[in-house]
């Protein structure tokens, strides 16, 4: 079995981030969201691995994965161009895929129990494509699926008005290659898209049968800022911690504090876990780092009051206020206005951003 990663989009929701580099890039406890697909369906024994790219970010994305070796996985790149839809990105794989099963993953979306349950389901019958699903509050924003008592799909509706069942697609599929036939049948979408689901319901519809596996631990779709801080959340509630760099003796660190080998805490300085520390950041005296902070590397902290954050790196904050529920793209400079001012906050926003005062 293969495996497929789409990482063609443009990024839209998480702009400014997204103008200066890809969404599948975005750091989620200081770990690229695409890195937890690569992860998943390496750890389902999948590592013959097709990423598809589309127009922005590819570089980056190429540069970051290389040829998977270090990943411990065989990275073949396919590149889409201009997003069509899902259903025209997996497309663009058959040759690739050849004869072969497949695994879709979307490279945004972050899983908690992996990928093996789903594959396993699907290689136990004689299906032509297998869907993960999962319940969700607001059914009428996803692809639903309609399932009978055995797990078998009766019917696919990409976000219907008047959802018939709350089990959404949440972005991982197994397919067998009838669905490459079944790609070229379909019609765009009112959203001028080739929509997977449509895709999916016309194999339905030639009488193929399609699995189904609901899942049970979490999954987020980190198409949003909210997304990569819940996500971010998420993630860090699950680790350990590993204080391996340096903590300064007056230093007050407390719970579960991921801290890389060359990164630094210094005296004075307070950090209460679960948080993410990446390398060579320091952390001054008079910082505090609060709870489900991520902070990525060659950062500099001073004399701030940080918490439920993402970080993305290569930034100095020295700012004498409380950030808090923020995503800090890499390279940024946040200070304090010094001098007589008047009142107000000074802001340098990114085009499309989502501000809250």
């Amino acid at each position: 079995m293969k495996g497929i990663i789409l990482a063609g989009g443009l990024g839209t929701r998480l702009r400014p981030i997204t103008h200066t580099g890809p969404k599948q890039l975005v750091p989620v406890a200081n770990k690229p969201v695409i890195q937890y697909a690569i992860e998943d369906l390496r750890d389902a024994g999948i590592t013959d691995i097709g990423v598809v790219l589309g127009n922005l970010g590819r570089d980056d994305i190429q540069s970051f994965l290389g040829d998977g070796t270090e990943l411990g996985v065989d990275i073949t790149y396919i590149v889409q161009g201009n997003p069509l839809g899902l259903a025209h990105a997996v497309g663009c794989t058959e040759e690739f895929v050849g004869e072969d099963d497949f695994v879709v993953y979307l490279g945004d979306n972050i899983l908690n129990d992996g990928i093996s349950d789903l594959v396993q389901s699907f290689e136990t019958g004689d299906y032509a494509a297998g869907i993960a699903l999962q319940e969700v509050d607001t059914p009428e924003q996803f692809g639903i699926a309609e399932i009978d008592p055995d797990g078998n799909v009766t019917k696919l509706v990409e976000k219907p008005d008047d959802p018939a069942s709350d089990l959404a697609l949440v972005g991982i599929y197994v397919f067998s290659p009838a669905i490459f036939e079944a790609i070229r049948t379909i019609e765009p979408s009112w959203r001028g898209e080739l929509e997977i689901t449509d895709a999916i319901q016309e194999l339905l519809d030639d009488g193929f049968a399609i699995d189904s596996h609901v899942i049970q631990g979490w999954w987020k779709d980190t198409g949003k800022p909210e997304d990569i801080l819940e996500a971010n959340r998420l993630v860090l509630d699950g680790r350990p911690g590993s204080l391996d760099g340096t903590v300064d003796s007056d230093a007050d660190v407390r719970g579960h504090v991921d801290l890389h080998e060359t990164a630094t805490i210094e005296g004075g300085a307070v950090v209460r876990g679960p948080v993410s520390i990446a390398a060579d950041t320091v952390v001054e005296g008079g910082t505090y780092v609060g709870p489900y902070t991520a902070v990525g590397p060659n950062t500099r902290l001073s004399t701030v009051h940080l918490e439920n954050s993402v970080i993305v790196g290569e930034s100095e904050i020295s700012s004498d206020g409380k950030i808090v529920d923020s995503l800090v793209g890499k390279g940024a400079t946040v200070t304090s206005a010094s001098g007589l001012l008047p009142e107000g906050r000074r802001l340098v926003i990114g085009e499309q951003s989502n501000l809250k005062l």
